[in-house]
């Protein structure tokens, strides 16, 4: 069954936009079950690209579809590690994904995909294809603090990420200490709100009132994370 294409909009927002908007969503929307007392949780994203960097110049380049590959973890623990791809279909987005163990999650950071052809998973045996054909490896860990909201008519889900930093050229994901630094000012927020077909108008007027729709952006963490490299783009 393909997966279900969604809508994802994305803003940058600064400190005092998003303490007003986070209050009232507090108020109406129900937080992450997964998340803690103040609605947050830790994510750590390792992610992949050919040797040639297409995920990165498709992004630059706008190309309208496109897929990322990544490993993400919560709370930088090993008890649900997940390899993702998140595909780009002009306006919508899709997410497939599938859970795998420590072990293997070690095998790929190195970027050994060996035995992955005779997994059952279909993204997982493409991601072997990926990593023989068009030599896709680890390259950069996307780091940040989560604050999500959800809403089940039309599977509305908000979310702030704060704290945005880079793990620089180390893939060592479970490393609680591991050395990041940050590509945004401190003031900044993303803002992502994501949506199956129509966002419900109570919630456009509530996010439009709070941060008067900030100039949508293209926002890609990942892009923002390897600034650092010295590449030019």
């Amino acid at each position: 069954m393909p997966p279900l294409v969604r809508h994802e909009l994305k803003f940058f927002i600064n400190n005092g936009q998003y303490q007003v908007l986070s209050r009232v969503l507090r108020s109406v929307l129900k937080k992450d079950e997964h998340s803690d007392e103040n609605a947050e949780y830790h994510i750590r994203s390792l992610y992949f690209d050919t040797v040639f960097d297409d995920a990165l110049h498709d992004k630059i380049a706008g190309v309208q579809n496109r897929d990322k590959y990544r490993i993400r973890i919560y709370n930088c623990s090993d008890s649900f590690i997940r390899m993702e791809c998140k595909s780009k279909y002009d306006n919508y987005i899709a997410k497939r994904q599938a859970q795998i163990s420590r072990d293997l999650c070690e095998q790929l950071m190195t970027g050994d995909p060996t035995g992955l052809e005779n997994t059952s998973s279909g993204l997982l045996r493409e991601v072997f294809r990926e990593m023989r054909l068009n030599l896709l490896r680890p390259v950069v860990i996307v780091d940040y603090v989560r604050e999500a909201y959800m809403h089940p008519v039309e599977d509305v889900r908000i979310t702030f990420d704060k704290q945005l930093r880079s793990g620089l050229f180390s893939h060592d994901l479970f490393n609680p200490a591991l050395p990041t630094t940050p590509p945004l000012e401190a003031d900044q927020v993303i803002l992502e709100v994501k949506f199956n077909r129509v966002l419900p108008e109570y919630i456009k007027s509530i996010i439009s009132t709070s941060v008067g729709w900030a100039s949508r952006s293209a926002i890609s963490k990942y892009t923002l994370c390897r600034r650092f490299e010295g590449k030019e783009y």
